[in-house]
């Protein structure tokens, strides 16, 4: 199954959730990637990779499709360990800004699908990083996927823009992808106790939009999550925000 966590606005946890949710399904034994698109590499880091280091990643790939360097890798050339069993990396690095215009004069939107569908071949669970844009990479995600999750962060100037992104994803998913689900909306950094967190989500609900449970709690944690680079379920796995992760992941399970 491949995943593609994606919203176009910035800071509302797509790289925490991608790599938690990755990091559930890898603490339970099944294997699993993460592949970082966003030039910002956060996911990247926070599986323990430095972003500037020379090991070949997704960035190499794109390269790859518009010229003769790495031509010889196979897709598994791509990928890299991290720390923790089951979980694998497939490496971002801000040479992807300087690939994209190029990428999109080319037309190799398609690539990634394709690339992807052969890891898929040794995965379990993919699950996509992307920018906080509708750009070149976020749609190649979103191409290649199965399943889209939106984060949403509660945030009042939030839910007019989430339902116009609701609508990009049907145009996507006509013109490019038709076996393109948006899997469900997850709730990030929610305080159960303020009524403006839950305004938000009802608001949504009346809407008609798809809001999955549990919902994950705003918790210090998760910086310190950031801080260790170690997903929750591997720093503190009976903590709150974790077993709201596994929670989580559990649901999306049950639906694959």
């Amino acid at each position: 199954m491949i995943r593609v966590v994606f919203n176009r606005k910035g800071g509302v946890g797509k790289s925490s959730i991608a790599c938690n949710l990755a990091a559930v399904a890898a603490s339970q034994g099944a294997s699993t990637l993460v592949v970082d698109l966003d030039p910002q590499a956060n996911s990247t880091s926070y599986l323990g990779h430095d972003r500037k280091d020379e090991v070949v990643g997704i960035a190499e790939f794109f390269e790859s499709q518009i010229s003769f360097h790495y031509r010889d890798y196979q897709p598994q050339d791509y990928v890299r360990p991290t720390e923790f069993a089951n979980l694998s990396l497939i490496s971002a690095s801000q040479v992807l800004l300087d690939l994209e215009q190029k990428l999109e004069s080319r037309h190799k939107i398609y690539k990634l699908r394709a690339f992807l569908q052969e890891q898929a071949k040794s995965y379990e669970h993919i699950f996509i990083d992307t920018p906080p844009a509708l750009n070149f990479y976020s749609l190649s995600a979103l191409i290649a996927a199965d399943r889209c999750l939106i984060p949403f962060d509660c945030d009042a100037f939030a839910r007019d823009a989430l339902l116009d992104l609701i609508d990009a994803l049907a145009e996507i998913r006509d013109d490019h992808n038709a076996a393109l689900q948006v899997e469900g909306v997850i709730i990030n950094q929610f305080q159960a106790r303020a009524k403006l967190p839950q305004m938000a989500v009802d608001e949504l609900k009346t809407a008609g939009i798809q809001v999955l449970a549990p919902y994950l709690s705003s918790s210090v944690k998760m910086r310190e999550s950031h801080a260790r680079r170690m997903p929750l379920i591997y720093l503190e796995p009976r903590h709150k925000l974790s077993r709201e992760f596994a929670e989580l992941f559990a649901t999306l399970n049950r639906r694959d």
